[in-house]
């Protein structure tokens, strides 16, 4: 069975390319499905084109994977065996003569209603209460929810991922609240803009406390224990919002930030801005939210059908004259 060193792998893409913990997790798994495959099979180096073909048809056919993880775990292994043919030439990879097809079809994302987010923004609206400690708002579960409003509103107006937003320590924010160093993937910082008055002093106000009450280095949102609040613990909170206030499908933190894409789009801010936003390495990732935006003002107007609105004008409907046409 061929030796799949996952560890120096995985290892390496942290130390060279600076990659996320949920891509380095990605990747671990990926050559331990391929490792459970080859033992299965009895497979010994030097593995065969033949052997990679028969590991896509086993995940197509007999997993029935969806195509983005067949896509991403032959991705995976392939990064994989280049790694290992870099450190031994002894070792050839099996990619060199594959050449696979994997067709992963384009899923428009789902930003959030308008009205919805008005529902969800009046459901627990109220601001930071300056009686309450964020450090210890297990003991009372109004400034809970007040701190979740806040991050929802952050993740609007910012288009932020979760994991940005939960691992933000106290002095990542301005002073004023205007501002935030955020990391994100590969470790690049950046920094990004709170830009409405009334949720920088907000912002500003909660950020105050939290000094107040721990150091710079402390994290800026805990959960209901005094601990760092994490993406998961988020998402279940978003679960419990939709469950109370009926939203199908429910709410979740990626989709406000393909609100706040789409959003900006229908404002007609610049898409370069927006990609600058998201950080998005490639502008085609950016134009997709045009194609959402399109895809709302499609539904709108079948929603109104001006025709049938004015076929029944009155109750009466409209029989339209035929121009005749006049002599030059």
């Amino acid at each position: 069975m061929p030796h799949l060193d996952h560890t120096a792998f995985v290892n390496s893409r942290r130390d060279e390319r600076s990659l996320g913990h949920h891509t380095l997790r990605a990747y671990a798994q990926d050559l331990r499905t391929f490792a459970r495959f080859t033992k299965a099979n009895r497979l010994t180096d030097p593995l065969s084109k033949e052997d990679i073909l028969a590991y896509h048809r086993r995940l197509r056919d007999e997993l029935c994977a969806k195509p983005a993880t067949i896509e991403r775990r032959l991705v995976t292994l392939k990064s994989y065996y280049a790694w290992r043919a870099e450190r031994n030439s002894a070792l050839p990879s099996p990619f060199a003569d594959v050449r696979i097809s994997v067709k992963v079809p384009r899923r428009l994302p789902r930003p959030i209603e308008r009205d919805t987010l008005k529902a969800v923004l009046r459901a627990d609206g109220d601001a930071i209460d300056a009686r309450s400690s964020p450090s210890t708002d297990h003991a009372v579960p109004d400034a809970q929810n007040a701190v979740t409003t806040l991050i929802i509103k952050l993740l609007i107006v910012t288009g932020l991922r979760i994991s940005e937003l939960t691992n933000l320590k106290v002095r990542n924010v301005s002073p004023d609240g205007s501002q935030i160093l955020v990391q994100g993937k590969g470790s690049k910082e950046r920094i990004v803009f709170v830009p409405n008055r009334e949720l920088q002093e907000e912002f500003q106000h909660f950020c105050q406390i939290r000094s107040e009450h721990g150091n710079t280095s402390s994290p800026l949102f805990l959960n209901a224990v005094g601990r760092r609040l994490r993406a998961a613990t988020f998402r279940k909170r978003l679960r419990a919002l939709s469950k109370r206030l009926g939203i199908e499908p429910h709410l979740t933190p990626h989709r406000f930030r393909h609100s706040a894409a789409t959003l900006l789009i229908e404002e007609d801010i610049d898409i370069r801005m927006i990609q600058a936003l998201l950080r998005h390495a490639n502008l085609k990732t950016t134009e997709i939210y045009v194609r959402v935006s399109n895809h709302a003002l499609r539904r709108a107007l079948e929603r109104a059908d001006i025709l049938d609105v004015l076929r029944n004008l009155g109750g009466k409907p409209i029989v339209a004259k035929r121009a005749r046409l006049q002599p030059q």
